[in-house]
């Protein structure tokens, strides 16, 4: 048993090789998912290190705990605008798609691998979805900007595909331990799919008009309570027999494509969150399995690693994509880029803690099945893009997530209109305002409006400017100066002070507070003055 300062050691040292891993992986065109999960292999049982771990309720609780997460984030981060017009086709894909997949691999595995036939079917399911943390962990690290709306479609395809895998499995394990008709399975899976959605679009409406209406003051908070709201999400339809999974997805979709308050807060937090529990969930998989008990399942485990991908796959998608008119290159690509992933494993590890006894190690195979695909499918897969022309080389896929932002060569500038400012008073239409700029915002008390040429500007508005920024800054010179209480220029303004006709100060600090001076600014002791000096 490690002491908690060896597993803090332990877990630093993981997170830190998992971060060159990230880096090293993407130069090499190998997806960092792969590195992770080996990386788990090498620490566990059958490893180098030798670490034993067998707890699969604890590994199955952290990896819940991790898809929450990822999956509420594939939502936030779905561009709305951008997914609509494949939305049809992804739902399709994801729901029928889903069933269709596990139907046929549970069919492959019960005719030529000779497993009972619900087991055939409970294997299928477990295999039955492509993964979100997969898809879009490829898509960001390589970039992949695709042609047709391909990449929308398969964003949320693998985002809303799992709640349905989920309850394949569900419903399997629960057939297999006692008598279960089709109407039993039928309610099942519509009790799962309608208590999920129920939560996820009431608490994602309920969470917007809150955040809009009473949005928080203080930094941090807002991000706390979307992480309760996450949890929450999930564990409330789960309690009540729905699919969490589904509820936290259709949460973050609505919340991701709101206008909210610190939402630029909220992006690099939960992709960052995402990024370190992806590296957990993987590692911790593969600090999971034997790899000894692998030599036992991994003929079968390609087999159907191999049916999966080049004949389930591929009849699913043809069959639903094709009355969408869509290229046969797209179908083509879609196939390939159904991979399987962390969701897999979870839900074999659910099989294991379940009551119901197999005669196959379900877990390990749809281990190598997971190794197969993204090894194969996460390696290939820009490959396939570029061999199919799917590529879209003027597009970026980022543009499909609500968290990208155009680098474009703008700042933005806030002042306030005071009573005796010479704008106070004035339409905007009346304002001279310097070559290239432009007013974005104005805010007056709590709300906030867009200027338009007939807003007359009062005292106390708070004015927003945009401008083009400085493509080359040049080289200054500046210095700080403290003003001290027997200083001879406390209490003067700034007209009242001599200066060097080489010099300006263009900002007080004073305390927390920053001021872009003018002349009738009074100077205060302890106001610290950043002064440009012209250099000779």
């Amino acid at each position: 048993m490690f002491s908690f300062t060896t597993l803090l050691l332990l877990v630093s040292a993981v997170l830190l090789i998992c971060s060159i891993l990230k880096r090293v992986s993407g130069r090499l065109g190998i997806p960092s998912l792969l590195a992770f999960i080996l990386l788990g292999m090498i620490f566990g049982s059958d490893g180098i290190f030798k670490i034993h771990f067998e707890n699969y309720e604890f590994s199955e609780q952290i990896s819940t705990l991790a898809l929450v997460f990822i999956i509420f984030y594939g939502g936030f981060g779905t561009n709305w605008k951008e997914a609509k017009p494949a939305a049809a086709a992804s739902i399709l894909l994801s729901s029928l798609g889903t069933v269709m997949t596990a139907l046929l691999t549970g069919l492959f595995c019960h005719l030529f691998l000779r497993m009972d036939i619900l087991e055939g079917m409970l294997c299928g399911a477990l295999l039955s979805s492509t993964d979100a943390a997969s898809v879009f962990s490829i898509l960001r690290s390589r970039n992949l900007a695709l042609k047709e709306n391909t990449a929308p479609l398969l964003e949320v395809e693998s985002g809303s595909n799992d709640p349905v895998a989920y309850t394949l499995t569900i419903i399997l394990l629960t057939a297999m331990g006692s008598s279960v008709t089709f109407s039993d399975a039928g309610i099942l899976l519509l009790k799962q799919l309608v208590i999920g959605a129920l939560f996820g679009f009431t608490i994602g409406l309920i969470v917007r008009w809150t955040l809009q209406k009473h949005p928080f003051e203080g930094s941090g908070i807002e991000t706390i309570f979307i992480v309760a709201v996450a949890l929450f999400g999930y564990a409330m339809p789960t309690a009540l027999d729905g699919n969490g999974f589904l509820s936290v997805y259709i949460t973050g979709i609505i919340l991701g494509n709101s206008i909210l308050p610190e939402k630029t807060i909220l992006v690099p937090f939960f992709d960052g969150v995402t990024s370190i529990l992806q590296a957990i969930l993987f590692f911790l998989l593969g600090l999971l399995s034997f790899p000894s008990e692998m030599v036992n399942v991994w003929l079968p485990a390609l087999a159907i690693a191999l049916f999966l991908t080049f004949i389930a796959r591929p009849v699913a998608v043809f069959l639903l994509l094709t009355p969408f008119r869509g290229s046969i290159r797209k179908s083509l690509l879609v196939s390939f880029a159904g991979l399987r992933g962390a969701a897999s494993i979870v839900f074999a590890i659910i099989t294991v803690l379940s009551p119901i006894s197999t005669e196959n190690d379900l877990f390990h195979i749809a281990f190598v099945v997971v190794l197969f695909s993204i090894a194969l499918q996460g390696s290939l897969l820009p490959l396939i893009a570029n061999k199919l022309n799917m590529i879209d080389k003027e597009g970026n896929v980022f543009k499909t997530f609500t968290d990208y932002v155009d680098e474009t060569p703008i700042n933005f500038i806030q002042f306030a209109i005071t009573k005796n400012h010479e704008w106070c008073d004035k339409c905007v239409s009346e304002l001279t305002l310097p070559p290239g700029s432009i007013l974005v915002n104005l805010q007056r008390g709590e709300t906030q409006l867009v200027p338009k040429g007939d807003t007359r500007l009062l005292d106390g508005d708070l004015l927003v400017m945009c401008s083009m920024e400085c493509k080359q800054v040049p080289d200054l010179f500046l210095t700080e100066k403290l003003i001290e209480k027997n200083d001879l220029h406390a209490d003067s303004t700034l007209a009242d002070v001599s200066g060097h006709s080489t010099s300006l100060i263009i900002m007080i600090q004073r305390g927390e507070e920053y001021l872009i001076p003018d002349g009738a600014t009074v100077l205060k002791e302890g106001d610290r003055l950043i002064i440009h000096r012209q250099v000779s």
